[in-house]
This record gives structure tokens, sequence and C-alpha cells, in this order.
């Protein structure tokens, strides 16, 4: 046998997986497609890394099973992840909502911590391999891969398979775990691009256009969750936190509401205006709160430039509707191209809570985003690529 592991893709889960093996004293062989390690960790962020956040709990993630995650993240936790990363002079400094940045060092710096433990431990990261072959053979696995042109091979009593899901194929994306899993047997939830900008065609299209780069504080919701931040009109929809919210929560064809002012009552706002200066149009209410651009583009739906002290009690209600329950049903999305991660995958009935490891493959441990857990936008889907790259590092 070459390593007590081989742990093919060294992202952030493959890479905590092979530090935590490292403590315990085993060896592993890092398999890693890309020329370099922790490729998506290094782009996360705009290259700063949001890798935690301070309120993860199981609650914020998706899956077919809810309680999946609970294991993990008891053995796992967020105090874990930010000690850990402190011992290695990462700070964290939170950004927004929970959101832990590393505090005047970046995304290089994550991943470099990294490196430099498997480095001291004498795991082997292999950048540049492409895994052709995996066999099952008495007591292990035998994996087969190029570099360079060259094929080579490999064999360990345990595979952990780290590959991530299908966004952003220019980084190496690959259906790979997925693959692996269907050859086996493996049940697989539909998966789906998730944290992903939402686009409008039709009608509406020109509108949406025509305020692109306006960001405006909203709470976006349908009828299983709402998130209140921003989001951002661009040329072909919308985009900006709340809709890479609400993206994981919609399929196509559903419509989910925009509450445009969602921490004032707009009828109450009205009210006060016609009793202190009832001449006072309406766009210049609505131009407390929003950019000039946007109260003007209000105007195809409201009567904007008429006084509040003359508006009628059917536009009074509309601009009610329109301000509070504005509606939007989305063409689709930009797809993995523009997803900050994949929903759905390797279904987790399929696996040990405790260990990750496959069932029906004893010996196979899958971590990561290519296992059915999805996570909101802010340093969520790392915590589970931690967790998991430790859990998993137990069994081994």
């Amino acid at each position: 046998m070459d390593a007590d592991a081989i742990i093919i893709g060294a992202g952030a889960c493959g890479l905590m997986c092979a530090v935590q093996a490292g403590y315990l004293g085993k060896r592993v062989v890092l398999l890693e497609k890309n020329e370099q390690a922790g490729a998506k960790i290094l782009i996360s962020g705009g290259g700063r890394c949001n890798y935690t956040n301070l309120f993860a709990t199981d609650e914020q993630f998706i899956s077919v099973n809810k309680h999946f995650v609970k294991s993990a993240f008891t053995q796992w936790t967020v105090a874990d992840t930010i000690s850990f990363f402190e011992t290695y002079g990462i700070e964290g400094k939170e950004k927004t909502l929970g959101q832990l940045f590393p505090d005047g060092k970046n995304a290089k710096d994550v991943v470099a911590v990294f490196t430099s433990i498997c480095e001291d431990f004498g795991q082997e990261l292999i950048c540049g391999a492409e895994v052709s072959d995996i066999q099952q053979q008495v007591g292990g696995f035998q994996v087969k891969y190029s570099k360079n042109g060259k094929s080579r091979m490999l064999t360990a009593p345990k595979l952990v398979i780290a590959t991530g899901g299908l966004p952003i194929p220019k980084m190496g994306a690959t259906d790979f775990a997925l693959r692996f899993a269907r050859k086996h047997d493996l049940k697989i939830v539909e998966t789906m691009p998730a944290l992903v900008p939402l686009t409008i065609t039709g009608k509406d299209e020109e509108w949406y256009a025509q305020l692109s780069g306006n960001s405006v504080f909203c709470r976006v919701s349908n009828d299983k969750i709402s998130f209140e931040e921003n989001i951002l009109f661009t040329h072909w929809g919308l985009s900006g936190p709340a809709i890479l919210q609400i993206s994981s929560y919609w399929k196509r064809g559903e419509m989910f509401n925009i509450d445009l002012l969602p921490d004032q009552k707009v009828l109450g706002l009205i009210e006060t205006e016609r009793k202190q200066n009832g001449k006072l149009l309406l766009s210049t209410v609505f131009n407390r709160f929003y950019a000039k651009k946007f109260t003007e583009a209000l105007g195809k739906f409201l009567p904007i430039e008429k006084q509040v002290a003359v508006l009628t009690k059917v536009e009074l209600e509309n601009i009610e509707q329109v301000i509070h329950h504005f509606t939007v049903k989305p063409a689709g999305d930009k797809g993995y191209d523009k997803a900050e991660v994949m929903r759905g995958g390797i279904d987790t009935n399929e696996l040990s809570s405790k260990t990750l490891e496959c069932k029906k493959v004893p010996g196979v441990y899958f971590g990561g985003e290519c296992v059915d857990v999805t996570g909101w936008l802010g340093g969520y889907n790392f915590q589970w690529a931690w967790a998991s790259g430790f859990v998993i590092a137990q069994g081994l």
C-alpha cells in the first residue's frame, strides 16, 4: 500500500481531511486535477475567503435529510474552525451576518495553512493529476491517474472522494463523484445550480436591464423561506446576496416575492406626508429610500409624479402591492458557470452520518459539495467542507 488513504480532490474538504489525518499519524496522498490546491478557496469571496459563519447550525443547510449534518457539526464546530485557523495565524473578522473573513489576510493564506501543514506531516500532494480509473481490490483500492501524459498507479485501503460539484467548470469542476456513485448504484439527489443569479426574459426583460447596476435592500421570500439582504439588478435579470440565497429554494416555473421596503410601511409613510405636506410628489418620498433611477423605473407601475394628497384608494392599494409584494417569475438561472455551489448530490442515506463512509462500498468516504448538503451564502458551505473533512479523517 502506498498510503493509509488516497484523497481525490484537494479542495476545502480534501485539504482538511489530509491535515486531520496527519494529526492522527495517518499518511495520505492527495490527487488534485488542477495545477494548484484549493482552486475554489482561492476565488471565494473575491479572493478574501469567507471561511465560516458564526451562526452556522444545521438550520442553514438544504438536504433531503435535514438532520444528516448534525453529527458532523457536533464533531467539528464553528469554534473548532475559528480555533484551527487562529492557531496558524489567521484571525477572523466579521463582515456582516456572521460572515468571517481572514483579518488582514486572504484566500491564499488560507490555502497556505493547509499546504504547509501537509508538508510538515509528509502528506503527498500531487497536482495536475487526472484520475482515470478506480478498482476495488483485496484490502483496498487501486487508483489509476495520469500526470504530464504519464499513467501512474496508487493503492490504499481507504479512498476519500472530495471532488466538489459542477459549478465553475473553468475551475476544473467535475462530475467525478457522481459518476463513481452511479457506477456503484448509489442514489443521487437531482443536482442543479444553487446560490446562482436568476434570469428574466420576455416582456419584463427591458425593465430589469435598464436598472443594471442598481442595488436595493429587500426582503425576498417564497412559501419556504425569506432573506433580507441586497438584490442587484443586472442586464439579464437579478443577482445580489438575497437573490443567490432564494435561488437555492427556487425551481423553474416558480415565483417569489420581493418586499422593496422591508423595514417600513409605505402607506404609513404616505399618510404621514399627507398630513405634513400633501403637495409632495410620490417620487420625492421614494427618493429617500431608492436611487433616482430606481424611483423613475417604478413609474412604469406607479403614479410617481402625483402629489400624495390626491392619490386614490385604488392607487394606494397598488402602491402597497408593488412596494411590499413585488412578484418575480424568473425564466431560469445563469447555470453552473455562475453558481457558487451545487444543490443535490450523493444521497445522504448512502452514507454514515457519523463517519461519511459509504454503506454499499466500505472504505470509501464522500465529503464536501458532492454530498446532498447545500449551505446558505456566507461561509456555511466552507463550514460543511471543514467538518466533513475532519469527520472522514477520524475514520481513516
